[in-house]
């Protein structure tokens, strides 16, 4: 029996290099994201790379929306294999405006999309007693960033979250991954002009990715400069010198 995979964000960077590497290993992918047009490219070359699958245009805030389009790729042939919780937005706080959208905006997407995502298949790979569930979190989980906190703090929670899920869910043999990249090649990253230190291609960091989700690391922080470097400095630095990096 054919193995699915199901990824949000997958019209771009991550999400749609995943869903390469996966569709090259014969899976059936669900693919979800906003861009209908971006998401039928990425589809198509799934299709040409000797995967298949079905594409799911829609925003992972509409709550109901993504429920019925996991209650559909359930529905598929195959077992479901691995979820990939991957969607997320970046941007300024805009302390100095007045105005809480932009921070409730990141808050909103980074925290609400992953467990509007990852819920709707609990009970599905607890009755399948298996399953593998990634959530993307990021290096800047590990420290309040200046002008970048609602960022930080929602890649925070879900990092909290995973930890918890997988307390939770590990008898039933459902592993949880946080995954904590540094700077990847994306959209997100072309558009920051600030240094962008270790920063790795999208298709490297993918291969990455996938061996620590099949090996069931419960927090992975990479590259390892990141890991060994970069996170502990944050932790522990004072604040003029993460301002220094201009994250």
């Amino acid at each position: 029996m054919k193995k699915k995979v199901f990824i949000t964000g997958a019209s771009s960077g991550i999400g749609e290099y995943l869903a390469y590497a996966y569709a090259e290993k014969e899976y059936i992918v669900g693919l979800a994201a906003r861009r209908e047009d971006r998401l039928a490219s990425v589809l198509s070359k799934c299709k040409t790379l000797g995967g298949d699958g079905k594409s799911y245009p829609l925003d992972v805030l509409e709550a109901e929306a993504l429920k019925a389009a996991i209650d559909d790729f359930i529905s598929l042939p195959g077992d479901v294999d691995t979820i990939y919780a991957n969607a997320g937005v970046g941007g300024s706080d805009k302390l100095s405006s007045g105005d809480s959208k932009a921070m409730n905006r990141v808050l909103k997407v980074n925290i609400l999309g992953v467990t509007n995502t990852v819920l709707p298949f609990i009970p599905y790979l607890k009755s399948q007693n298996k399953g593998k569930i990634a959530v993307v979190s990021s290096v800047a989980s590990f420290r309040g960033l200046a002008y970048h906190s609602a960022y930080s703090g929602s890649k925070a929670a879900v990092r909290n979250f995973c930890q918890g899920w997988d307390g939770a869910l590990h008898k039933y043999n459902i592993s949880v991954s946080a995954i904590c990249p540094g700077f990847i090649t994306s959209e997100m990253t072309d558009e920051v002009d600030v240094h962008q230190p270790f920063k790795l291609d999208t298709d490297v960091a993918v291969k990455k990715i996938i061996r620590a989700v099949e090996r069931r690391k419960k927090v992975f922080i990479f590259p390892w400069q990141m890991r060994f470097l970069m996170v502990p400095v944050m932790k522990h630095a004072p604040d003029w010198i993460i301002r220094k990096f201009n994250m």
